[in-house]
């Protein structure tokens, strides 16, 4: 067994102790976890209306250029969600947002659920077919764009959704100008009324408080549905009963908002007490710990991919002149995880295991190393099948557990206390679900992600499965790109997957081609560049792998296998590899010696 993928009972204790000095805050997360329930008129609307009670004069959200208190950021969602309800924005609508990270994004998506309508948080990396596709799944009634998307919303503007017809604002940005032809949501809704609306107290925890956009397991991206009680129990399973948040904290977010990392756990973690969220406009590993400073952060959201960003920089002193007592996040890999929480003196890592469309969290409140934390909810770990990666059964057709230490496939039981949101699309919810798992009737949900049981109810994330794999922080659909790829002209044939990097945290995109018949040659330049702009920066493959055909398997799906456990070294593949250095300069051959600067992390890709 892997001596770090085991939970000790001193470690356990340890942690239990460390909760004494806030355990009356972490004992009302779990007091209330259970109690909240399908169908109940609590909604996230409503707590922002708490707090503009309880804490009128306190700051509730700050970014670089603005600070609101609770009673004006409260005002300003009152008067978004006035206008967007004149509009015709009602219960079950959605409300599109395209904006980059700063303080209307919340302003305007509490306005929105406050309606009982969803907000959609559109990827705003993304762009043309796959940007209009994530429109076209949920119909918004309205579509908000903020000036700095401008390049973005331009390649959808002539196909944007019937459903819109003219409710289509602009949101001003610094010296951004307006977007001819959309109408100033600033301008219109500074005349409506800023009280709360009597739509707030017909909201339920059944219903949809968000659309997270996510690439699934294959194809294009699908909408994942964030409801206002899952919303809620995350709040106090996480915000509550395992960081343990006070009034007095500031949550640092220089994460997307359009991720559930901050539009759930960081921003249900500062509501859940009425602290206060700052919101960093894009992570800089060389700014970080100075905006971290300048925003007073007693807390921070992070993905593995910062971690390892922010310990590559030059030691500094003010990475560890701070406040910081708690951090939360994902994907810090067990190698790096004593350094990182050393040299910048992080007492606690709270490291937890979710996704948009899963039914339970885990989350390490007794800050057990190298653990993504403890979950009460149903869940198992089973034996998988790499090449189909489908879980085994046995002879009497029931799912196999996997022994302490020993990676599996992670299910999660549904129930009515844990019930499975799903898509906007019932089909690919479907696609997720297994049933007769374990005895007759029971039904669990397929993450697709290996992890190992560490003992205590503790796991540790190992691998994603799927045809989905995660770089620079991002889920990367390889359908998508395969499709892009197809689309080239001295492209026959594309088979994309994610291979391991050594220092870096997820899979960097490679891509077997094969070549259109009279067109021996790769232009690396050219494919470089179709590639570039047909697609988000971190979803172009690195690697490219030169073959004269591919196998399937009986069911005509690529054998990617052996392709991902191959990898790009040169002296390994038989056939032609080159690698992207510089998107300018496009794909080159891959030599050993570059191969092994990637290794030692001297080429930096």
């Amino acid at each position: 067994m892997n001596k770090e993928a085991k939970v000790s009972v001193l470690e356990l204790l340890r942690g239990a102790v460390a909760i004494t000095p806030r355990l009356h805050i972490a004992n009302k997360g779990l007091a209330m976890l259970p109690l909240v329930r399908s169908g109940q008129r609590r909604s996230i609307g409503r707590l922002v209306e708490h707090w503009a009670r309880r804490r009128a004069d306190a700051i509730a959200l700050q970014d670089h250029r603005q600070r609101l208190t609770y009673r004006e950021y409260n005002a300003a969602a009152n008067r978004h969600g006035a206008l967007l309800a004149r509009c015709g924005v009602g219960a079950g609508d959605v409300v599109a947002v395209l904006m980059q990270n700063r303080v209307e994004v919340i302003t305007l998506v509490t306005g929105s659920v406050k309606l009982g309508a969803a907000a959609g948080m559109l990827n705003y990396q993304q762009r043309g077919d796959v940007l209009a596709h994530s429109l076209s799944l949920v119909e918004p009634r309205a579509l908000v764009v903020g000036t700095e998307c401008r390049d973005a919303f331009e390649t959808v503007r002539d196909h944007l959704p019937e459903s819109l017809g003219d409710r289509v604002f602009w949101l001003a940005d610094g010296e951004h100008e307006p977007i001819e032809g959309l109408r100033d949501l600033a301008g219109e809704s500074a005349a409506e009324p800023a009280r709360n609306p009597a739509t707030t107290g017909a909201v339920t925890t059944s219903d949809a408080a968000f659309h997270i956009f996510t690439s699934g397991t294959t194809g294009m991206p699908k909408a994942a549905v964030m409801s206002h009680g899952r919303w809620l129990r995350a709040m106090y399973g996480v915000g509550l009963a395992s960081m343990r948040m006070r009034h007095d904290d500031v949550l640092y977010c220089p994460l997307p908002l359009y991720h559930n990392n901050a539009l759930t756990l960081s921003w249900g973690a500062v509501l859940g007490a009425g602290a206060t969220l700052a919101i960093g406009r894009k992570f800089s590993a060389s700014g970080f710990w100075d905006e971290a400073r300048n925003f007073d952060a007693t807390a921070f959201v992070y993905i593995g991919e910062l971690c390892r960003y922010l310990l590559e920089q030059p030691q500094r002193p003010v990475e560890r002149d701070h406040r910081i007592r708690v951090c939360l996040g994902n994907g810090l890999r067990p190698e790096l995880w004593d350094r990182f929480k050393q040299r910048f003196a992080i007492p606690h890592i709270n490291e937890f295991y979710g996704a948009s469309e899963c039914n339970l969290v885990f989350t390490n409140s007794f800050n057990i190393s190298r653990s993504c934390g403890f979950c009460p909810l149903s869940y198992a770990v089973v034996e998988y099948d790499p090449d189909t990666e489908q879980p085994r059964r046995n002879a009497r057709g029931r799912l196999l557990k996997v022994r302490r230490g020993q990676p599996g496939l992670l299910l999660s039981r549904v129930t009515r206390l844990s019930p499975f949101d799903g898509y906007t699309d019932q089909g690919e919810s479907e696609k997720k679900l297994l049933r007769d798992g374990f005895r007759k009737g029971d039904c669990w949900f397929n993450t697709g992600d290996l992890v190992r049981p560490m003992g205590f109810r503790h796991v540790q994330f190992v691998d994603r499965l799927g045809d989905t794999y995660r770089w620079k922080g991002e889920n990367v659909a390889t359908t998508e790109v395969e499709q892009v790829m197809h689309a080239a002209p001295m492209v026959d044939e594309a088979v994309v997957y994610g291979v391991e990097v050594p220092g870096h945290e997820g899979r960097a995109g490679m891509a077997a081609v094969t070549l259109r018949h009279g067109n021996g040659h790769l232009d690396g330049a050219a494919l470089a560049r179709h590639l570039r702009d047909a697609l988000p920066a971190y979803a172009v493959p690195l690697f490219l792998r030169m073959r004269n055909g591919h196998e399937t398997t009986s069911t005509f799906k690529y054998r990617k296998t052996d392709l991902k456990r191959q990898g790009f070294d040169p002296e390994a593949v038989s056939e032609p590899v080159y690698v992207l250095r510089d998107r300018e300069q496009g794909y080159e051959p891959l030599t050993a010696d570059m191969c092994q600067a990637i290794r030692q992390r001297k080429l930096t890709l």
